[in-house]
């Protein structure tokens, strides 16, 4: 039997809301759109932002996404997982961009903090600690960078947005092993990045 770490008990409330309000505007409650997007759309616009790496892609998708929930409402299972839903509309809306103009890769973009932070003077005191972070965060983001599309969203779906195996294969349209499958690689390609980070440091 499960259980749910603290992160997850804290946010299973606000789930449960969203699928609530989601179940509701499917059915016809025009009123419940707001709610939606304020819970909704902060959880698409980081999923999108992870996989495209582009903030200002990331904002314009993430509108798209919601003009499709909107569109799609009336397909939206009754009692459904709201999150997983989306996250398949919005994957699909970046697809649908990387069709109509090509893509630069990750690792080719001047990405924004989501902070602001790049570009402050760490907290007295902190320096060398802000710094590891922003080195493994680099580290993260490169490994992303390098991975194949349908392995880095495996990866982000489970290891960022924390759904489960099957909700993971919901949104990807794939069988749960196939899934487990791209993951386990995702975090081959992870594990060989900090490892090489790692050893950088130790001989700098």
């Amino acid at each position: 039997m499960s259980t749910l770490s603290p992160a997850e008990l804290t946010i299973s409330p606000a789930i449960g809301a969203l699928n609530d309000l989601m179940d509701g505007y499917a059915r016809g409650h025009d009123g419940a759109f707001a709610d939606v997007y304020r819970l909704g759309a902060p959880r698409v616009r980081g999923f999108l932002l992870r996989l495209c790496g582009d903030v200002s892609l990331a904002d314009d998708l993430t509108q798209e996404t919601f003009l499709r929930v909107h569109r799609a409402r009336g397909s939206f299972a009754a009692g459904g997982a709201a999150l997983p839903w989306m996250f398949a509309i919005a994957r699909n809306a970046l697809r649908d961009h990387a069709r109509r103009a090509r893509v630069r890769p990750l690792g080719d973009r001047d990405r924004d903090s989501e902070d602001g932070s790049q570009g402050e003077a760490p907290p007295s005191g902190r320096g060398d600690e802000v710094l590891a972070a922003r080195e493994m965060l680099a580290v993260v983001k490169g490994a992303l960078a390098s991975m194949p599309p349908l392995q880095r969203e495996a990866f982000v779906l489970l290891r960022f947005e924390g759904l489960s195996v099957s909700e993971a294969a919901q949104v990807l349209g794939a069988s749960k092993g196939a899934v487990k499958v791209r993951a386990f690689r995702a975090y081959e390609i992870l594990r060989a990045a900090l490892a090489a980070q790692t050893q950088e440091g130790g001989e700098s």
